[in-house]
């Protein structure tokens, strides 16, 4: 998709790359025991090596590299058997040992590729770089003391997955879009809760400019975006920033910015380490990491169904239009809700019940598909008492309602409210005929003009309490009416 920002000059080309910061989803930190839970009091889920005490030796977690290599896999990415971790040395007053252990020569994986949806219907490859594994510093608290800060060691040494892509995007769109699909991908997966809010899923944005048909020029890093609508305000913010910079003579000069999401602007934080100023070098305390080719393919079979796929299986199996199939694979509770309501019923109206009434019910309630009153076996079984006749459409809209207030299964409600159609046809043809007999100078308007046959229809619902069988009443009537 083309994308420019017109400066004084003419048009500029964006250049965007993004280094995404997923929190891996495991009970325990990368190399200690201590939990991982958010949210907890802190300092209380630190142990000894994520303190830095003298002495203290990392043993890595299993399910961490588990959950790295399913990641790599469900990237399309190649995964490394050999990989190595190195000490990056850096001091910051929450990094309790004065570096951190991370991957920089010999990551756990390396290319792949994320196809990316566009709004313009186009879909654009992302090619990734690399995924490599590495721990958490802590986290200082600024705002505790009028003097003093704080430091919280409870992330100190959680497992990150570090994962880059190549400057492949062009725009904010194809920004947003990609860590989108991202996101969709690690949740799927189980790697990552993606819960951006909670920060354990951030990114670093890559923002460079360029004239069409030049060589990239300098790039700058927005660290630590936690949305996605963030991240597309910051890659423009930044872009016309430097196109500024640029056209008034000046030189970008390479740099960490931060965001500031009220002003719209990003802001200098400090200049843009390389690598040699970090002086990485192979951790000691940990042999190389090798993977048993076995082991992958074994990982490998126990994938689940990923978007693309569930979104095509949707559409060719249950004939879904891709709009509708993309809306219910877009987060893995909706498609496996929508799954549970679709199982040996029509999947088309289960589908336009979940995106419909459903969805508009738990907007109303302000609630997500995890906390709703209404489960997937339920609201399957108000389809079953729309097929079976028990319903009509509208009363099972009724029915819906009440459910969601009450919680109940839809056939407890129908009991209580005596709410069951009327599929009896000598009692729609009693109701019928006495709708008739009352309005014999509406049988002689509708020779005249048959559009009153909706005013009937109508007579005839109203004296049945909304409980007669739709298409029978509009059967019956017809059959009378054109006697």
């Amino acid at each position: 998709m083309s994308f420019t920002i017109e400066g004084e000059t003419g048009p500029w080309e964006l250049v965007v790359g993004l280094e995404v910061h997923a929190q891996v989803t495991s009970r325990a930190k990368l190399f200690s025991g201590a939990a991982t839970e958010f949210g907890a009091e802190p300092n209380s889920q630190v142990s000894f090596v994520d303190a830095g005490f003298p002495g203290m030796l990392p043993v890595i977690n299993r399910e961490c590299v588990a959950q790295a290599v399913r990641t790599g896999l469900g990237l399309n990415a190649q995964v490394n058997p050999w990989s190595r971790f190195d000490r990056k040395n850096y001091f910051y007053a929450d990094l309790p040992q004065g570096y951190q252990i991370s991957q920089f020569a010999h990551p756990i994986v390396g290319t792949g590729v994320i196809p990316v949806e566009l709004s313009d219907g186009s879909v654009k490859e992302i090619g990734i770089t690399r995924l490599h594994l590495e721990q958490d510093a802590g986290k200082s608290l600024h705002d505790q003391h009028p003097s003093k800060s704080y430091i919280d060691l409870n992330r100190s040494g959680v497992a990150l997955m570090e994962i880059v892509s190549e400057p492949d995007m062009r725009s904010p769109e194809e920004a947003g879009a990609y860590l989108t699909k991202l996101r969709q991908i690690l949740r799927y997966l189980g790697t990552c809760d993606g819960n951006m809010e909670e920060g354990s899923l951030r990114a670093d944005v890559n923002v460079s400019v360029r004239k069409s048909g030049e060589e990239f020029r300098t790039r700058c890093e927005v660290k630590n975006v936690n949305s996605i609508r963030f991240v597309m305000q910051a890659v423009e913010a930044e872009a016309r920033r430097q196109i500024e910079v640029w056209e008034s003579g000046g030189t970008v000069e390479q740099e960490t910015r931060l965001f500031d999401t009220v002003r719209g602007e990003t802001r200098s934080m400090r200049s843009k380490e390389d690598a040699h100023d970090y002086r990485y070098f192979p951790d000691p305390d940990l042999p190389p990491l090798v993977i048993d080719p076995a082991w992958i393919e074994e990982l490998r079979a126990g994938l689940p169904e990923l978007p693309d796929a569930r979104r095509a299986r949707y559409v060719n199996e249950f004939g879904l239009s891709a709009y509708d199939a993309s809306v219910l694979v877009a987060e893995k509770e909706t498609a496996a809700f929508y799954e549970e309501v679709a199982a040996g019923r029509d999947p088309k109206v289960a589908a336009n019940w979940v995106m419909g009434d459903f969805f508009a019910m738990l907007n109303r309630m302000g609630k997500g598909i995890e906390d709703s009153p209404v489960s997937a076996k339920h609201l399957g079984a108000l389809l079953d008492l729309i097929s079976d006749r028990t319903l009509s459409g509208k009363m099972a809209k009724e029915v819906l309602e009440a459910m969601g207030e009450t919680g109940k299964p839809p056939g407890t409600i129908v009991e209580e409210r005596g709410l069951r159609q009327v599929t009896d046809t000598g009692a729609i043809e009693a109701a019928v005929d006495a709708i008739l007999a009352a309005n014999p100078d509406k049988i002689a308007q509708y020779r005249e003009k048959p559009t009153l046959f909706g005013w009937f229809v109508g007579q005839v619902m109203k004296a049945m309490k909304g409980q007669g069988n739709p298409a029978l009443v509009n059967e019956v009537l017809k059959a009378k009416l054109d006697a």
